[in-house]
């Protein structure tokens, strides 16, 4: 059995994602982030199962269950239960970032009462904004999400194009590319094109790239990019449009924001919370679908801005951020083996 920790002790933590590939993902921040007495380690299941770490922090947890072969899929509900007996039995905390309120994907009875099952064995929650809403009986903490300011500093931009308007990231059906197109083709738009850039799920690839082929003023590329090409693609752009129908915490607002472009996003309490911290101008907000008249007035807008300047990102560098996941840790720790576990 593992002894409690105590200052000056290592925290050997367990993401449950997958390593850093090249291309700009959250397990970057918490690579990069965490700081020189933390240890991380990426998610298996022989790696969850068979232990050697002192926390478990879950992010995303559906798609640890997910699988379209039914074996495997039962194969993967039975390891999470036994990864969430195994970790109250070796005393080891389960922290969980909430990234989202609820899966974009709902999934079966059986797995929302294993999701279920995850929420009550999770010792920490940790909120990436403080409008996220938290049931009463979980410990809440909440983190900012980092600014990636640092990691593309050393990639070249490009000149910001006026009129350009981008779309990037990964493209789902509640994404809103599809009404994104079809909202800026619906008449001519002089000076203004829209780039779309991003891997799309399979049962939209073929629909987004007919619509950009069909289009003079729009082009895709359809496929993950690496930094030094995300970097290019979105510095070029005058306005970076996120129409998702559902939005919380946007790891793709703030990859726009780091890089100085403004960003045209639904209204929802967060985003409201990112638009008063940034400064005026950064974030615009509408209600309701995405319009010709809301996108129309935001392409006006940013024209505007002035070249030189950048939002207020203070309070999201990610020392900061590693300093205060290691007190989640260590707090975690001690809260599990009966004692406090600071340092």
């Amino acid at each position: 059995m593992t002894t409690k920790a105590t200052v000056g002790d290592r925290v050997r933590v367990l993401h449950s994602l997958a390593p850093p590939d090249g291309t700009t993902k959250y397990v970057d921040q918490m690579t990069e982030s965490a700081q020189p007495d933390v240890d991380v380690s990426y998610f298996s299941w022989k790696r969850a199962l068979t232990g050697g770490y002192d926390v478990l922090h879950l992010h995303w947890p559906e798609f640890l269950v997910r699988d379209r072969n039914p074996r495997k899929r039962v194969a993967k509900r039975q390891a999470m239960r036994a990864t969430l007996l195994l970790a109250r039995l070796r005393r080891v905390p389960i922290v969980r970032t909430v990234h989202n309120l609820h899966p974009h994907e709902l999934g079966s009875t059986a797995e929302q009462r294993l999701l279920e099952k995850v929420d009550r064995e999770t010792t920490t929650f940790i909120r990436l904004n403080p409008t996220t809403e938290v049931e009463p009986w979980m410990d809440a903490v909440t983190i900012l999400h980092g600014h990636y300011r640092d990691r593309f500093a050393a990639h070249p931009r490009q000149p910001r194009e006026p009129g350009l308007v981008l779309y990037f990231g990964i493209i789902r059906p509640y994404k809103g590319v599809e009404r994104l197109i079809d909202v800026f083709t619906e008449r001519p738009r002089p000076g203004s094109r829209l780039r779309i850039v991003g891997s799309p799920s399979p049962e939209l690839a073929d629909t987004i790239q007919a619509k950009a082929d069909a289009s003079e003023v729009v082009s895709a590329r359809l496929a993950f990019v690496d930094d030094d090409e995300l970097v290019r693609e979105i510095s070029a752009a005058s306005l970076v449009v996120l129409p998702y129908a559902e939005m919380h915490n946007s790891g793709a607002a703030l990859v726009a924001l780091s890089l100085d472009r403004p960003i045209l996003v639904p209204r929802t309490p967060s985003n409201s919370a990112l638009s008063a911290e940034v400064g005026p101008g950064w974030v615009m907000e509408y209600d309701g679908p995405l319009t010709d008249e809301v996108l129309s007035a935001a392409i006006e807008a940013v024209a505007s801005i002035d070249a030189d300047a950048a939002p207020r990102l203070e309070g999201r560098d990610w020392s900061e951020v590693g300093r205060l996941h290691r007190a989640v840790y260590r707090d975690a720790i001690g809260t599990v083996r009966g004692g406090r576990a600071t340092g």
